[in-house]
Protein backbone atom coordinates (compact mmCIF):
# COMPACT_ATOMS: atom_id res chain seq x y z
CA UNK A 1 0.00 0.00 0.00
CA UNK A 2 1.35 3.42 -0.90
CA UNK A 3 2.09 5.90 1.84
CA UNK A 4 1.02 9.31 0.66
CA UNK A 5 2.81 12.46 1.74
CA UNK A 6 1.04 15.71 2.50
CA UNK A 7 0.81 18.59 0.05
CA UNK A 8 -1.94 20.96 -1.00
CA UNK A 9 -3.89 19.20 -3.74
CA UNK A 10 -3.71 20.54 -7.29
CA UNK A 11 -6.74 21.52 -9.33
CA UNK A 12 -7.42 18.72 -11.83
CA UNK A 13 -9.39 19.39 -15.02
CA UNK A 14 -10.39 16.43 -17.22
CA UNK A 15 -11.15 17.14 -20.87
CA UNK A 16 -12.89 14.35 -22.87
CA UNK A 17 -11.40 13.89 -26.36
CA UNK A 18 -13.42 10.99 -27.86
CA UNK A 19 -10.26 9.66 -29.48
CA UNK A 20 -7.38 7.70 -28.00
CA UNK A 21 -4.64 10.05 -26.80
CA UNK A 22 -1.24 8.48 -27.51
CA UNK A 23 0.90 11.37 -26.20
CA UNK A 24 0.74 14.98 -25.04
CA UNK A 25 3.42 17.66 -24.86
CA UNK A 26 3.52 21.36 -24.08
CA UNK A 27 4.63 23.42 -27.05
CA UNK A 28 7.37 25.96 -26.21
CA UNK A 29 5.63 29.35 -26.25
CA UNK A 30 5.72 31.55 -29.32
CA UNK A 31 4.75 34.59 -27.22
CA UNK A 32 4.38 35.48 -23.56
CA UNK A 33 0.60 35.51 -23.85
CA UNK A 34 -0.12 32.25 -25.68
CA UNK A 35 0.03 28.66 -24.50
CA UNK A 36 -0.27 25.59 -26.67
CA UNK A 37 -0.27 21.82 -26.32
CA UNK A 38 0.57 19.15 -28.90
CA UNK A 39 -1.58 16.02 -28.89
CA UNK A 40 -1.06 12.74 -30.76
CA UNK A 41 -4.44 11.10 -31.40
CA UNK A 42 -5.58 7.76 -32.77
CA UNK A 43 -9.16 7.27 -33.94
CA UNK A 44 -9.75 3.57 -33.35
CA UNK A 45 -13.03 3.56 -35.32
CA UNK A 46 -11.52 5.07 -38.46
CA UNK A 47 -8.02 3.72 -37.91
CA UNK A 48 -6.62 7.20 -38.49
CA UNK A 49 -3.81 8.95 -36.55
CA UNK A 50 -3.26 12.70 -36.25
CA UNK A 51 -1.05 15.24 -34.53
CA UNK A 52 -2.79 18.44 -33.47
CA UNK A 53 -1.76 21.71 -31.86
CA UNK A 54 -4.31 23.13 -29.42
CA UNK A 55 -4.50 26.56 -27.84
CA UNK A 56 -5.02 26.51 -24.07
CA UNK A 57 -7.56 28.95 -22.70
CA UNK A 58 -7.23 28.81 -18.89
CA UNK A 59 -10.32 30.85 -17.96
CA UNK A 60 -12.73 30.22 -16.41
CA UNK A 61 -11.54 26.60 -16.60
CA UNK A 62 -9.03 25.14 -19.06
CA UNK A 63 -10.22 24.41 -22.58
CA UNK A 64 -8.29 23.24 -25.65
CA UNK A 65 -9.06 24.73 -29.07
CA UNK A 66 -7.60 23.08 -32.22
CA UNK A 67 -5.23 25.36 -34.16
CA UNK A 68 -3.47 23.09 -36.62
CA UNK A 69 -3.38 19.43 -37.64
CA UNK A 70 -1.05 17.03 -39.45
CA UNK A 71 -1.77 13.47 -40.60
CA UNK A 72 1.12 11.02 -40.09
CA UNK A 73 1.50 7.84 -42.17
CA UNK A 74 0.77 5.65 -39.13
CA UNK A 75 0.13 5.81 -35.41
CA UNK A 76 2.52 7.95 -33.35
CA UNK A 77 4.97 6.03 -31.16
CA UNK A 78 6.89 8.97 -29.61
CA UNK A 79 6.44 12.74 -29.49
CA UNK A 80 8.83 15.53 -28.44
CA UNK A 81 8.91 19.33 -28.68
CA UNK A 82 11.78 21.80 -28.63
CA UNK A 83 12.27 25.57 -28.89
CA UNK A 84 14.54 26.97 -31.60
CA UNK A 85 15.67 30.53 -32.40
CA UNK A 86 13.12 30.69 -35.24
CA UNK A 87 10.09 28.71 -34.02
CA UNK A 88 9.16 25.61 -32.01
CA UNK A 89 9.62 22.25 -33.71
CA UNK A 90 8.12 18.82 -33.07
CA UNK A 91 9.60 15.36 -33.53
CA UNK A 92 7.08 12.59 -34.09
CA UNK A 93 7.95 8.95 -34.77
CA UNK A 94 5.61 6.23 -35.97
CA UNK A 95 4.93 2.53 -35.64
CA UNK A 96 5.90 2.18 -39.30
CA UNK A 97 9.46 3.21 -38.45
CA UNK A 98 9.49 6.78 -39.78
CA UNK A 99 10.55 10.06 -38.16
CA UNK A 100 8.94 13.42 -38.89
CA UNK A 101 10.11 16.92 -37.96
CA UNK A 102 7.37 19.56 -37.93
CA UNK A 103 8.04 23.30 -37.76
CA UNK A 104 5.51 25.81 -36.46
CA UNK A 105 4.91 29.28 -37.81
CA UNK A 106 5.32 31.57 -34.83
CA UNK A 107 3.97 34.59 -36.71
CA UNK A 108 0.57 32.91 -37.04
CA UNK A 109 0.29 31.56 -33.51
CA UNK A 110 1.09 27.86 -33.65
CA UNK A 111 0.38 26.55 -37.13
CA UNK A 112 2.31 23.59 -38.52
CA UNK A 113 4.16 25.18 -41.43
CA UNK A 114 6.48 22.49 -42.78
CA UNK A 115 7.25 18.79 -42.47
CA UNK A 116 10.36 16.77 -43.26
CA UNK A 117 10.67 13.01 -42.92
CA UNK A 118 13.06 10.13 -42.71
CA UNK A 119 11.06 7.16 -43.91
CA UNK A 120 13.34 5.11 -46.14
CA UNK A 121 13.74 1.38 -45.74
CA UNK A 122 16.45 0.59 -43.20
CA UNK A 123 16.05 3.64 -40.96
CA UNK A 124 14.34 1.41 -38.39
CA UNK A 125 13.00 -2.11 -38.73
CA UNK A 126 9.62 -1.83 -37.06
CA UNK A 127 8.39 0.93 -34.73
CA UNK A 128 10.59 3.77 -33.55
CA UNK A 129 10.39 3.32 -29.78
CA UNK A 130 11.57 6.77 -28.70
CA UNK A 131 13.00 10.05 -30.00
CA UNK A 132 14.47 13.15 -28.40
CA UNK A 133 15.37 16.59 -29.75
CA UNK A 134 18.63 18.19 -28.71
CA UNK A 135 18.34 21.67 -27.19
CA UNK A 136 18.22 24.14 -30.05
CA UNK A 137 16.59 21.63 -32.38
CA UNK A 138 19.62 20.90 -34.59
CA UNK A 139 19.67 17.14 -34.01
CA UNK A 140 17.29 14.33 -33.12
CA UNK A 141 18.20 10.88 -31.78
CA UNK A 142 15.97 7.87 -32.42
CA UNK A 143 16.04 4.34 -30.99
CA UNK A 144 14.05 1.18 -31.57
CA UNK A 145 13.54 -2.34 -30.36
CA UNK A 146 15.46 -3.35 -33.50
CA UNK A 147 18.60 -2.20 -31.65
CA UNK A 148 19.28 0.68 -34.00
CA UNK A 149 20.40 4.09 -32.76
CA UNK A 150 20.20 6.90 -35.33
CA UNK A 151 21.21 10.56 -35.27
CA UNK A 152 19.21 12.87 -37.54
CA UNK A 153 20.63 16.28 -38.42
CA UNK A 154 18.07 19.02 -38.97
CA UNK A 155 19.32 21.52 -41.53
CA UNK A 156 17.66 24.93 -41.66
CA UNK A 157 14.07 25.21 -40.48
CA UNK A 158 13.54 21.40 -40.55
CA UNK A 159 13.37 21.48 -44.37
CA UNK A 160 16.20 19.00 -44.86
CA UNK A 161 17.07 15.90 -42.82
CA UNK A 162 20.19 13.74 -42.91
CA UNK A 163 20.75 10.73 -40.71
CA UNK A 164 23.58 8.42 -39.79
CA UNK A 165 23.58 5.09 -37.97
CA UNK A 166 25.35 5.30 -34.61
CA UNK A 167 24.82 1.68 -33.63
CA UNK A 168 23.00 -1.46 -34.74
CA UNK A 169 22.38 -4.14 -32.14
CA UNK A 170 21.47 -6.66 -34.88
CA UNK A 171 18.68 -8.07 -32.74
CA UNK A 172 20.90 -8.68 -29.69
CA UNK A 173 19.64 -5.60 -27.85
CA UNK A 174 16.49 -3.51 -28.09
CA UNK A 175 16.20 0.14 -27.06
CA UNK A 176 13.01 1.58 -25.60
CA UNK A 177 13.83 5.14 -24.41
CA UNK A 178 16.31 7.92 -25.15
CA UNK A 179 17.25 11.36 -23.77
CA UNK A 180 19.94 13.90 -24.60
CA UNK A 181 22.34 14.72 -21.75
CA UNK A 182 24.61 17.23 -23.54
CA UNK A 183 25.38 18.31 -27.13
CA UNK A 184 27.51 15.16 -27.51
CA UNK A 185 26.00 12.68 -25.01
CA UNK A 186 22.71 10.85 -24.63
CA UNK A 187 21.33 7.97 -22.61
CA UNK A 188 19.18 5.02 -23.71
CA UNK A 189 17.00 2.59 -21.81
CA UNK A 190 16.49 -1.02 -22.81
CA UNK A 191 15.32 -4.43 -21.66
CA UNK A 192 16.52 -5.98 -18.42
CA UNK A 193 16.38 -2.60 -16.64
CA UNK A 194 19.50 -1.70 -18.63
CA UNK A 195 20.82 1.81 -19.32
CA UNK A 196 23.50 2.75 -21.87
CA UNK A 197 25.43 6.02 -21.92
CA UNK A 198 26.66 7.26 -25.31
CA UNK A 199 29.28 9.85 -26.25
CA UNK A 200 29.61 10.89 -29.91
CA UNK A 201 33.27 11.72 -29.28
CA UNK A 202 33.83 8.01 -28.61
CA UNK A 203 32.10 6.13 -31.46
CA UNK A 204 31.55 2.40 -31.69
CA UNK A 205 29.05 1.80 -28.91
CA UNK A 206 28.02 2.94 -25.44
CA UNK A 207 30.87 4.25 -23.30
CA UNK A 208 29.35 2.86 -20.10
CA UNK A 209 26.32 0.85 -19.14
CA UNK A 210 24.24 -0.25 -16.19
CA UNK A 211 22.95 -3.83 -16.02
CA UNK A 212 19.80 -4.31 -13.99
CA UNK A 213 20.86 -7.37 -11.99
CA UNK A 214 20.01 -5.73 -8.66
CA UNK A 215 16.22 -5.97 -8.59
CA UNK A 216 15.62 -9.37 -6.97
CA UNK A 217 15.95 -11.23 -10.25
CA UNK A 218 13.61 -8.94 -12.20
CA UNK A 219 16.07 -8.59 -15.05
CA UNK A 220 13.33 -9.11 -17.65
CA UNK A 221 11.93 -5.65 -16.87
CA UNK A 222 11.79 -2.86 -19.43
CA UNK A 223 12.86 0.77 -19.13
CA UNK A 224 10.00 2.85 -20.56
CA UNK A 225 11.30 6.36 -19.87
CA UNK A 226 14.55 8.16 -19.03
CA UNK A 227 15.32 11.75 -18.06
CA UNK A 228 18.39 13.88 -17.32
CA UNK A 229 18.39 16.76 -14.85
CA UNK A 230 19.52 19.96 -16.64
CA UNK A 231 22.02 20.88 -13.92
CA UNK A 232 23.09 17.35 -12.89
CA UNK A 233 23.89 15.65 -16.15
CA UNK A 234 25.79 12.86 -14.42
CA UNK A 235 22.51 11.50 -13.04
CA UNK A 236 20.01 9.60 -15.18
CA UNK A 237 16.44 8.92 -14.08
CA UNK A 238 14.60 5.80 -15.28
CA UNK A 239 11.12 4.30 -14.93
CA UNK A 240 9.90 0.90 -16.06
CA UNK A 241 8.25 -2.39 -15.21
CA UNK A 242 6.90 -3.45 -11.80
CA UNK A 243 6.51 0.13 -10.57
CA UNK A 244 10.27 0.69 -10.68
CA UNK A 245 11.71 4.23 -10.70
CA UNK A 246 15.39 4.69 -9.96
CA UNK A 247 18.34 6.99 -10.60
CA UNK A 248 21.70 6.02 -12.05
CA UNK A 249 24.69 8.15 -11.06
CA UNK A 250 27.67 7.84 -13.40
CA UNK A 251 30.02 8.44 -10.47
CA UNK A 252 28.78 5.21 -8.80
CA UNK A 253 27.55 3.32 -11.86
CA UNK A 254 26.77 -0.02 -10.19
CA UNK A 255 24.76 1.37 -7.26
CA UNK A 256 21.27 2.46 -8.40
CA UNK A 257 19.31 4.85 -6.20
CA UNK A 258 15.87 3.30 -5.94
CA UNK A 259 12.95 5.72 -5.64
CA UNK A 260 9.96 3.41 -6.02
CA UNK A 261 8.97 -0.14 -6.76
CA UNK A 262 11.31 -2.61 -5.03
CA UNK A 263 13.26 -3.30 -1.89
CA UNK A 264 17.02 -3.19 -1.65
CA UNK A 265 19.26 -4.24 1.20
CA UNK A 266 16.30 -5.14 3.37
CA UNK A 267 15.04 -1.55 3.45
CA UNK A 268 11.50 -0.95 2.20
CA UNK A 269 11.09 1.57 -0.60
CA UNK A 270 7.78 3.44 -0.73
CA UNK A 271 5.94 2.24 -3.84
CA UNK A 272 2.90 3.87 -5.38
CA UNK A 273 2.54 1.32 -8.14
CA UNK A 274 3.24 -2.30 -9.00
CA UNK A 275 2.48 -1.81 -12.70
CA UNK A 276 4.33 -0.16 -15.57
CA UNK A 277 5.81 3.28 -14.96
CA UNK A 278 5.23 4.85 -18.36
CA UNK A 279 7.02 8.16 -17.90
CA UNK A 280 9.37 9.91 -15.47
CA UNK A 281 10.55 13.52 -15.37
CA UNK A 282 12.49 15.58 -12.89
CA UNK A 283 10.05 17.98 -11.24
CA UNK A 284 11.63 21.41 -10.89
CA UNK A 285 8.45 22.77 -9.27
CA UNK A 286 8.36 20.43 -6.28
CA UNK A 287 10.50 21.61 -3.38
CA UNK A 288 12.75 19.06 -1.74
CA UNK A 289 11.51 18.07 1.71
CA UNK A 290 15.11 18.06 2.93
CA UNK A 291 16.49 21.44 1.85
CA UNK A 292 19.37 21.25 4.32
CA UNK A 293 20.67 18.03 2.75
CA UNK A 294 20.64 18.80 -0.96
CA UNK A 295 24.02 17.50 -2.06
CA UNK A 296 25.16 16.55 -5.54
CA UNK A 297 24.45 12.91 -4.68
CA UNK A 298 20.87 13.45 -3.54
CA UNK A 299 18.16 12.86 -6.14
CA UNK A 300 15.82 15.81 -6.57
CA UNK A 301 12.01 15.31 -6.74
CA UNK A 302 10.70 13.20 -9.61
CA UNK A 303 7.26 12.96 -11.21
CA UNK A 304 6.02 9.61 -12.51
CA UNK A 305 2.86 8.18 -14.09
CA UNK A 306 1.73 4.57 -14.21
CA UNK A 307 -0.46 1.97 -15.85
CA UNK A 308 -2.64 1.79 -12.73
CA UNK A 309 -3.61 5.44 -12.95
CA UNK A 310 -1.19 7.16 -10.59
CA UNK A 311 0.49 10.52 -11.13
CA UNK A 312 2.81 11.27 -8.23
CA UNK A 313 5.96 12.99 -7.05
CA UNK A 314 8.60 10.78 -5.41
CA UNK A 315 11.78 11.79 -3.65
CA UNK A 316 14.72 9.83 -2.34
CA UNK A 317 14.04 8.59 1.19
CA UNK A 318 10.70 10.42 1.48
CA UNK A 319 7.05 9.46 1.31
CA UNK A 320 5.57 9.86 -2.20
CA UNK A 321 3.00 12.56 -2.89
CA UNK A 322 0.04 11.44 -4.98
CA UNK A 323 -1.21 14.16 -7.31
CA UNK A 324 -3.88 12.21 -9.15
CA UNK A 325 -5.42 8.73 -9.03
CA UNK A 326 -7.45 7.67 -12.07
CA UNK A 327 -9.52 4.55 -12.82
CA UNK A 328 -7.46 4.12 -16.01
CA UNK A 329 -3.82 4.34 -17.06
CA UNK A 330 -1.98 7.66 -17.17
CA UNK A 331 0.01 7.01 -20.33
CA UNK A 332 2.10 10.17 -20.59
CA UNK A 333 2.55 13.60 -19.05
CA UNK A 334 4.56 16.76 -19.53
CA UNK A 335 5.59 19.51 -17.12
CA UNK A 336 5.45 22.99 -18.62
CA UNK A 337 9.03 24.37 -18.67
CA UNK A 338 7.85 27.98 -18.51
CA UNK A 339 5.07 27.33 -15.97
CA UNK A 340 6.23 24.22 -14.05
CA UNK A 341 3.19 24.33 -11.76
CA UNK A 342 1.13 23.09 -14.74
CA UNK A 343 1.10 19.48 -15.93
CA UNK A 344 -0.72 17.94 -18.88
CA UNK A 345 -1.51 14.19 -18.99
CA UNK A 346 -2.96 11.70 -21.47
CA UNK A 347 -5.45 9.25 -19.97
CA UNK A 348 -6.31 5.86 -21.43
CA UNK A 349 -10.03 6.61 -21.32
CA UNK A 350 -9.83 9.04 -24.27
CA UNK A 351 -9.25 12.18 -22.25
CA UNK A 352 -6.65 14.76 -21.26
CA UNK A 353 -6.07 15.96 -17.73
CA UNK A 354 -4.55 19.34 -16.85
CA UNK A 355 -3.23 19.88 -13.34
CA UNK A 356 -2.68 23.33 -11.87
CA UNK A 357 -0.56 23.15 -8.73
CA UNK A 358 -0.88 25.87 -6.05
Amino acid sequence: MAIIGTQESPQVYRLPQYRYVDAVRWLPPVSAFDRFAVVAYYDTDAGSPSVEIHALNPNPSPTLTPQSSWTPPSRISSLRTCPTPLSPILAASTFLGSLHILACNSANGAVIESEASVAELGFHAGPVASVDLRDGGSECVSVGEDGRVNLVSIVGNSSNLNYRRVFDGNGLVGYTAVKWASPTEFVTGCYGFGIHWWDQRKPGGPVTQFKGNWSQGKTSGIIHSVDIHPSRKHTCLAGGSSGVAFAWDLRTPQQPIVLSGIETGGAAIHSLSESEVWEVQYDCYARSSNISNISSSRILPVMMCSEDGILAVVEQGEEPIELMAEPCAVNSFDIDRQNPSDVICSLEWESIAILARP
